[in-house]
């Protein structure tokens, strides 16, 4: 690890809604060392992706201070890469091509890194293909390449592998995981499942909601390769689940139900 390349101070964000204001997240203090890999959880409505579109540059109305290297964020730029749910991949464009985008394969230099790349997140022989003729998994991976050719400080993941099927997610699990050992990128993940936290991340930071908060930062000491049918893993995801479960009754008495 070496310094703290991200840092978060007294993050609060709100929204305003139907003549109300809804905060979205209240005081969240973060430092992101380089070349960790965070995994966010919390209940729906918590703020995850808010937290990580503050962190892309993508929303800027916030109070408090994020820094990237010591400098405050002032919008998107290509130090922040970021992962959507889904791949958003040009249609008309082939892998090596939405790879690329606005840059040039003409370039040896572009095309040496595509290259690399292409052979990194497994999609050799698919450098020609169209986007209609890739699998949801292949069509994600094409997106942390794209990403990953700009060399980001950071590279920001939305509940990337969501939609995927348990094989395939569980494929790309391995591929990021082969990704960030590789190559030490820092990545922030967010992510609804427990096990897939656990899993990849060398720290877990849980969040509650209303409004959103850190609830917990837990240091994931396992060694890689990670098995989750192995009782340290067991072990470790039981102490995430009475976290989240703490979390979870936390909200629901705050919300006044079962009262």
């Amino acid at each position: 690890m070496g310094h703290a390349l991200l840092e978060i101070q007294h993050l609060s964000k709100s929204f305003e809604s139907d003549a109300k204001t809804v905060q979205a997240l209240h005081n969240i203090e973060l430092d992101v060392q380089e070349g960790e890999f965070i995994t966010v959880i919390g209940p729906s409505g918590c703020g995850k992706s808010t937290l990580l579109r503050i962190v892309a540059g993508l929303d800027l109305e916030f109070q408090g201070s994020v820094t990237l290297d010591g400098r405050p964020i002032g919008g998107p730029g290509i130090d922040k890469g970021f992962i959507f749910q889904e791949p958003r991949l040009f249609p008309w464009l082939t892998v090596e091509k939405n790879i690329a985008a606005d840059l040039s394969l003409r370039s040896s230099e572009v095309r040496r890194k595509v290259d690399e790349l292409i052979e990194l997140v497994r999609l050799t022989g698919f450098e020609k293909a169209y986007p209609k003729e890739l699998s949801g998994g292949m069509a994600q991976r094409v997106s942390i390449a794209r990403a990953l050719l700009r060399n980001p400080r950071v590279l920001l993941l939305d509940e990337p592998f969501g939609a995927l099927d348990a094989f395939t997610r569980a494929h790309m699990q391995e591929v990021l995981l082969d990704i960030w050992q590789r190559n030490g990128t820092t990545m922030i993940f967010v992510t609804h499942d427990i096990d897939e936290a656990v899993f990849l991340g060398n720290r877990i930071v849980i969040l509650k909601s209303r409004p959103g908060e850190i609830r917990a930062k837990m240091n994931v000491d396992l060694p890689h390769p990670r098995k989750k049918v192995n009782s340290s893993f067991q072990t470790f995801r039981y102490q995430v689940l009475s976290e989240f479960e703490k979390v979870d009754e936390l909200n629901w008495g705050e919300s006044g139900a079962g009262i």
